[in-house]
């Protein structure tokens, strides 16, 4: 049998996690806009998809107009920035849960591990290819610090699913340049770019 939920049919199953989501045992998106099989209709998933990746390139750009906007002295704008944003990542966030991007940790891990090495090994490579190509010595540097960057983001991925990092505290630098990870201690200068260490966010 059947139920309907502002027309979206739904089964007993379905039902009874609508119920759960409303005391808050489980989250409305996780319950939503599914079949009978469980598959969603693949209309609606391409167009999550593109819902996810614009609201996060939008949050994104908000939020560096907010720091320009604090660089200008015009704490009013960066603040309506950094709220838009935020509300832009709601929208991107519902989108990947109704997906089901968002897994438990150790799956999260693992398949962030995948997409570090994929960008690292593939996409930047050929971009350094291509930039090499073009004769664009800038593009080109962007594009190996990054791919260094993301091989040290895979390095770190690979040591969390060893368990070599969630039973210990540790204190992270992040280079404001290039986006390099220190773990534990902070660099005189950065490895990928050569910034200077005061150039490093702490993040404890």
């Amino acid at each position: 049998m059947l139920l309907e939920f502002s027309g979206f049919p739904f089964s007993r199953l379905r039902a009874e996690a609508l119920r759960r989501a409303s005391t808050g045992m489980t989250t409305f998106y996780d319950v939503i806009l599914i079949d009978r099989e469980g598959k969603m209709d693949e209309k609606l998933k391409e167009a999550f998809h593109k819902i996810y990746e614009a609201e996060a390139k939008a949050a994104l750009r908000l939020k560096i107009f907010a720091k320009k906007a604090d660089q200008e002295e015009l704490p009013q704008m960066a603040k309506l920035f950094r709220v838009i944003a935020f509300s832009e990542e709601i929208h991107g966030e519902r989108a990947l849960r109704i997906l089901r991007e968002i897994k438990d940790t150790d799956t999260n891990l693992k398949e962030s591990f995948q997409s570090e090495t994929s960008i690292a090994g593939v996409a930047y490579e050929n971009f350094v290819e291509l930039a090499e190509e073009k004769g664009d010595t800038t593009s080109s540097l962007i594009f190996s610090n990054s791919r260094d960057v993301e091989e040290g983001h895979a390095k770190l991925y690979k040591m969390a699913i060893n368990h070599l990092i969630g039973e210990r505290e540790t204190i992270y630098y992040v280079c404001q340049v290039c986006g390099y990870v220190a773990d534990g201690v902070c660099p005189e200068t950065c490895p990928v770019c050569s910034a200077p260490k005061n150039q490093f966010v702490e993040f404890k």
